[in-house]
């Protein structure tokens, strides 16, 4: 299985997940304070373990500069898994703890993320792609699944994501202000037709998070849109932010955003790529089968 065209694929979304999500929290922040400065869930472990009240909890520097270092300790533990990602089949016994332990504090950050954002279920689940790569490279590596599951469970990836990113933009959760920004910049539009735009690309993420599942030619258009549609969303974190007087910060604050998103149209694609492979093998086999029938006959 690790001859396949999905491995590298897998190996390359792994590392860009990292790398991203290395590169957010280095340089930038993560949602750990969702949790940690929350009253309700903190206040009587800081009791019990630091002996401390809560306000002097939450306004001592010395907290604060504990959760920066955290933020930052966890950023290059993901640039690590990053590396380790691209080398598992070269340092498989080192390679494989750190990816398995930076894909579970990937879904734990999934969580996070749904905290913060009132528990919307979907907030969660707009991230599988991401956190899922790790244990989809980990479960071909150790071939401990088979390619009709491995294919089925990325699918399954790609309708999630695709589907918790349409509920945003057709406003069933609350619609983001970024998203109507970005679509105003990229394609000039006033806020109306950016909304309309919007609900018009939420509804097909729905429709193509079901083609996928259906049978081999109508899956491939449903992949295909997938990948396109993923890496505009992908290629959009930069094109609509990036400001050319100001182009170092510009790329030093959003282009992580999109690294961190590859997946989003590498698995689509790669899927789809696969798929057409197969087709070609199927066809091969049987060319081969009905010529082995033609000369025994004769």
């Amino acid at each position: 299985m690790k001859q396949s065209i999905l491995f590298p694929f897998l190996k390359w979304t792994t590392f860009f997940v990292f790398l991203g999500r290395g590169w957010q929290h280095i340089y930038w922040d993560a949602p750990f304070r969702t949790i940690l400065w929350d009253e309700a869930w903190m206040s009587g472990i800081v009791s019990y373990f630091f002996g401390m009240d809560w306000n002097t909890y939450v306004t001592s520097p010395s907290t604060n500069t504990f959760i920066v270092h955290w933020i930052d300790a966890t950023g290059w533990f993901y640039m690590i898994c990053a590396i380790m990602a691209l080398l598992i089949d070269r340092i498989p016994k080192l390679a494989i703890p750190f990816i398995g332990l930076g894909g579970t504090s990937l879904f734990i950050l999934a969580l996070l993320y749904c905290k913060e954002n009132f528990f919307f279920v979907g907030q969660f689940f707009e991230y599988t792609l991401q956190w899922g790569s790790p244990f989809f490279l980990l479960l071909l590596y150790k071939e401990s699944i088979s390619y009709k599951q491995l294919v089925f469970g990325l699918k399954v990836a790609i309708a999630l994501t695709f589907t918790c990113h349409g509920l945003y933009a057709v406003g069933y959760y609350p619609r983001p202000g970024k998203f109507i920004q970005m679509t105003m910049t990229i394609l000039g539009t006033n806020k109306e037709a950016s909304v309309i735009f919007l609900n018009i690309v939420g509804a097909l993420d729905f429709i193509l998070s079901v083609l996928i599942f259906l049978p081999r030619r109508i899956a491939l258009i449903g992949l295909g849109y997938a990948a396109f549609w993923g890496l505009a969303t992908t290629a959009a974190r930069i094109w609509a932010n990036y400001i050319p007087q100001f182009w170092q910060d510009s790329l030093l604050t959003w282009t992580h955003e999109s690294i961190m998103r590859m997946p989003h149209f590498l698995i689509p694609l790669v899927l789809m790529l696969w798929m057409i492979n197969q087709n070609r093998e199927n066809w091969k086999s049987l060319l081969e089968r009905k010529e082995e029938q033609l000369l025994k006959r004769s």
